[in-house]
């Protein structure tokens, strides 16, 4: 918007190939003026729009504006850590710069793909379409940034051109104004982008797969700012983006693993299949954006490894940086009976580590069989590592916990009768991110890539632009197909109970679409979007409220974040530009 986004050069270096993915690093002592000037020297610039993402995805600030304060997740251990976006207590213009960073780091991106479009005449390309691919990525780029933007701030500042020196004043845009330019963007994008093969191994590039996935979710977000013929213009654009994705499939190189289990094992992680957008990092920190990569690995993990026969290992993960839990909402959306996914994404029992496989982990002693509520039946039973139980924390009522030989955690344990959050110490672990790459247990650095966008939403997406459109049975349609995926198979092949219909969709209303997209993306940095998107603000403040009792200070503005007073403040036009509503 002003200073805080005056644009520091950076240039790129190659791609390692070992790792696949794409590395930034900063030589130092070039200008863009001698840079890019000439293909080679314009990479950099490219290269250097793709960096501010990873100060979003896989880092506190995107995780915490994106997944929490939602009907889905409160602080582990309903811990204080911030809470103004966690909880929306003291939530301000004054925030702390974790809750907020976004809008200086990402206008100072989009600052750089603004002076990458502009300058790009002069690069010297003799290759049309060479130059269109970096046009591409610098516009898919900037689409991407906005959106953040738009959708967390509403219409603030629309900038399409360098700013290299202080500016004292700003203007707000439109909402619209930013999807015109972020549609835009994304349809040149998907022109010009090649298939994600063409990249070889600089697979985190921005493809044709990226552009479309992108340009689908705009088409949806936009929609729900339009009204009457309008509406259904974008909603129909949504869909048929999505089902161009889907009919294209093949040709991008993607595809829905068979399972959910699959999808998210962590060797799968690397290039995943089902990615449409990837940030990747790599197990050389000097080649990511800081030494910490990604830890989201760490963030959705209870505290196991104070419990007996229990230590931390990598299969199981960091468990000492704890940042978010489910609420009873959220696990209680699936049927673990019927739905594969919640197996796939959820961690309820823990095999004991503390010994090599097959010796005694540790034999029930009286001290341990009081503090873990045991019945004197349990005290002399040896568990041993590798085969035997644990610990067992479980959204369920287990009614002879006493007698069991491991530690059990259930329903009553974790939750009250309301739904709030009872125990202070353990929860239900979300396991999607777990990161085999590091090779030390206790480690916050992780190298597992982030999947940004994934095939699997062009079938929500598809399903909910139909759901709007009145097509319900269209609706179902899209839906049953991840129901299908999600369905367990085995003892019993539960496909036919997974099923929906186009009399479920319309009686479950947009709740309905909300909830199958809870099951699928929990954790996957787009629910507070996802509320914000289909939600009127005073149906934003009770679904989250229903769903999280523990939020009882979400107000319907929150649907809006406000604008940092530093920038506001160093306005000479402030007052004018104005603070989000609700805010001071």
């Amino acid at each position: 918007m002003k200073k805080n986004i005056i644009f520091t050069i950076v240039t790129i270096a190659s791609l390692t190939a070992c790792n696949k993915r794409l590395d930034e690093v900063n030589p130092g002592g070039a200008t863009a003026d001698a840079t890019w000037t000439t293909p080679q020297g314009f990479v950099t610039a490219v290269n250097g729009a793709y960096q501010e993402q990873r100060a979003w995805y896989g880092k506190e600030d995107g995780l915490l504006n994106s997944e929490s304060g939602t009907d889905l997740w409160l602080n582990a251990n309903k811990a204080n850590y911030a809470n103004q976006v966690t909880r929306y207590v003291g939530l301000s213009g004054a925030s702390p710069s974790t809750t907020l960073a976004a809008f200086r780091l990402f206008y100072r991106a989009i600052n750089l793909c603004n002076a990458g479009i502009n300058r790009i005449e002069g690069a010297g390309f003799t290759d049309p379409a060479e130059k269109n691919r970096r046009l591409g990525e610098l516009r898919y780029l900037r689409a991407f940034y906005y959106w953040h933007i738009v959708e967390q701030f509403g219409g603030v500042s629309l900038r399409t051109t360098e700013t290299t020196t202080v500016e004292l004043t700003a203007t707000r845009s439109p909402v619209s104004a930013f999807y015109d330019l972020i549609i835009g963007d994304l349809k040149f994008a998907a022109e010009n982008l090649p298939i994600p093969s063409f990249w070889g191994a600089e697979y985190s590039r921005a493809s044709k797969k990226s552009a479309l996935g992108l340009l689908a979710r705009a088409y949806l977000s936009r929609a729900y700012y339009a009204t009457g013929a309008e509406r259904n213009e974008y909603f129909t654009l949504a869909r048929n983006t999505a089902n161009e994705m889907i009919t294209r499939k093949a040709e991008f190189g993607v595809d829905l693993w068979t399972s959910p289990s699959d999808l998210w094992n962590p060797a799968n992680n690397k290039n995943n299949k089902e990615a449409l957008y990837i940030i990747s990092n790599s197990t050389n920190t000097a080649l990511n954006y800081d030494g910490n990569a990604n830890r989201l690995h760490a963030w959705f993990l209870t505290q196991y490894s104070n419990k007996p026969g229990l230590v931390q290992s990598i299969p199981y993960g960091f468990d000492g940086q704890r940042r978010l839990q489910p609420t009873r909402y959220l696990l209680d959306l699936f049927n673990e009976q019927l739905d594969a996914r919640y197996a796939a994404s959820f961690q309820e029992t823990w095999i004991a580590n503390s010994t090599a496989t097959g010796t005694n982990a540790f034999t029930w002693t009286a001290a341990q069989a009081t503090t873990f509520g045991k019945a004197a039946s349990v005290v002399g039973t040896p568990v041993v590592s590798g085969s035997g139980l644990s610990l067992q924390i479980t959204k369920n009522v287990v009614a002879d916990k006493a007698t069991r030989p491991y530690v059990v955690v259930d329903r009553n344990d974790l939750y009250n009768t309301d739904g709030t959050i009872k125990s202070l110490t353990d929860f239900v672990a979300l396991k999607k991110f777990i990161d085999n790459t590091r090779t030390v247990p206790n480690s916050q650095p992780g190298f597992a890539d982030i999947i940004v966008i994934r095939f699997a939403e062009m079938y929500l997406i598809a399903a909910e632009a139909e759901f709007q459109l009145g097509n319900f049975g269209a609706a179902a349609t899209q839906l049953n197909v991840l129901r299908t995926r999600a369905a367990v198979k085995t003892p019993v092949n539960q496909t036919t109970a997974m099923q929906t219909t186009a009399a479920i969709v319309q009686a479950g209303g947009i709740n309905f679409i909300l909830d199958e997209r809870a099951r699928e993306l929990c954790g996957e940095h787009v629910r507070w979007f996802d509320l914000k998107r289909t939600l009127t603000g005073e149906q934003f403040v009770a679904k989250i409220k229903a769903g999280n009792p523990d939020i009882t200070a979400v107000e319907a503005f929150h649907r809006l974040r406000p604008i940092p007073l530093a920038e506001l403040n160093s306005l000479t036009n402030g007052v004018e530009f104005g603070q989000n509503p609700g805010y001071q």
